[in-house]
This record gives C-alpha cells, structure tokens and sequence, in this order.
C-alpha cells in the first residue's frame, strides 16, 4: 500500500512538472505567433510601399533582415555584362536560372541585381549578356540579404562559376569587384525581353496557432491523467 501511494505521489509531481512545461511551451508558441503576424504585417507593407532609394556604402552596416528585408528600393547605374553570374533556380516557370549582374552606382560601389529568371535554353544568352541594357539604367525592386554558402544540398563553386545560392560576396570577389553591398535587388517585373523579374516568393510559415493549441491540449491531458490517478486512490 505504502509503495502503491509512493508511486501515485511521483506520477502526480510528474503530472505537475509536465503541465507546468507544456503550458510554457504554449504561452511561448502564442508569442511566436504574435511576432510572426507581425513580421508578415511589416513585411506586407514594404512590398507595396513606394520605392525609397537603395541603402549606400555608408549604410550598409546597418542593413538587417528585421528591419530591410524585402524593402522596395530604387536605385540607377550601369551594369557591367562581364560580371553575370547565373544561379540555378526553380520556380514556377520551371527550371532555369537566376540571372545575377552587377550594377555599378555613380559612388564606385557595386550592387548585384537579381534581373530575374530566364529557362534552361536561354542560358547562353543570359550568359553572354545579351539580355543586358547598356547605359545608366534605373532599376526599382525588392531588397534581399546576401545567401552564402549555396543551396540546400549543393555548395556554390565559384572557381567553376557554379551557383546555387545567390552569395553576392563571393560573386564580386570571383569577378574582382569592390566594393560590394551585402544585399541585392530582385528586379521588378519589366515589358524588356530577356529575364523575367518580379518572381519573388514571400511566404512565412505560421504554424504558431496550431503549435499552441497542441501543447495546451496536452496539457489539460495530464490534468485529466491526474485527477483519473486521484479519483481511484479516493475509492481504493
């Protein structure tokens, strides 16, 4: 008898300590969940907010993904065609490439610009810059950070001009470029031939809701394993 209320008595501290963290675990998805439909809210409105121009050299130390991340942004220059460097993407268009070319402001500093997506039979044209204007051009777009590294399952190669990432860093370096912001700007949508801009996927999984009410359930589930022990030591 002694033993058997020993038992009960630890599974009961148990129940407590569970409860305890599951209720945490759901107080901490509803915060996650408040932040996430916060971020989507700030995130919406830099996408559709009129441009503002590009972070300059003197900036961009202070560029972050809270507070720059899909900003839309303006910005002029030239390109250079010597320096494209396409990355391999898949989209809704299928696969194909992202076409990445430099843009040289009127400081000397060199922004990339993701000029958008062409398919697997115009890579030689992207390559040679055939789709790339001359002159000083204007460019209006999406603000990203720079992808290092590579993709999910291949690392970027840049002494072969390898990309599966668009790491704009190792890009400029490859082509001798300095310096090099630490961002890029997916170009919008344009009626010019060539790369097809204004492809930018934004999508945030908020999960958060689902996440909360799970741990909360779980945790009306060890009250109710708990008052199940209670009751059959009251009749016992």
């Amino acid at each position: 008898m002694a033993r058997r209320r020993l038992l009960s008595l630890l599974f009961l501290l148990f129940c407590l300590a569970a409860f305890a963290g599951f209720i945490a675990l759901g107080v901490w998805q509803v915060q996650r969940l408040a932040w996430k439909e916060d971020l989507i809210a700030r995130v919406d409105a830099r996408v559709h907010a009129l441009p503002v121009d590009a972070p300059g050299q003197g900036d961009w130390h202070t560029v972050s993904k809270d507070s720059h991340e899909y900003l839309r942004v303006q910005l002029t220059g030239k390109y250079l065609a010597d320096g494209i460097s396409l990355v391999a993407a898949a989209t809704e268009k299928g696969q194909g490439y992202w076409v990445m070319v430099p843009l040289q402001r009127a400081d000397g500093s060199w922004i990339y610009i993701n000029r958008g997506f062409v398919p697997q039979a115009e890579r030689a044209q992207a390559s040679r810059g055939d789709f790339t204007p001359d002159g000083q051009i204007a460019v209006a777009g999406l603000l990203r950070l720079n992808e290092p590294g590579g993709g999910l399952l291949r690392d970027n190669v840049p002494a072969e001009h390898r990309w599966y990432s668009r790491d704009v860093l190792a890009m400029g370096e490859r082509h001798g470029l300095a310096p090099v912001a630490p961002f890029f700007i997916d170009a919008d949508a344009s009626d010019h031939p060539g790369p097809l801009g204004g492809l930018t996927v934004i999508r945030f999984p908020n999960n958060h809701l689902v996440y909360a009410i799970t741990w909360f359930a779980l945790a009306l589930g060890v009250i109710l394993a708990a008052w199940l022990v209670v009751r059959e030591q009251r009749k016992r």
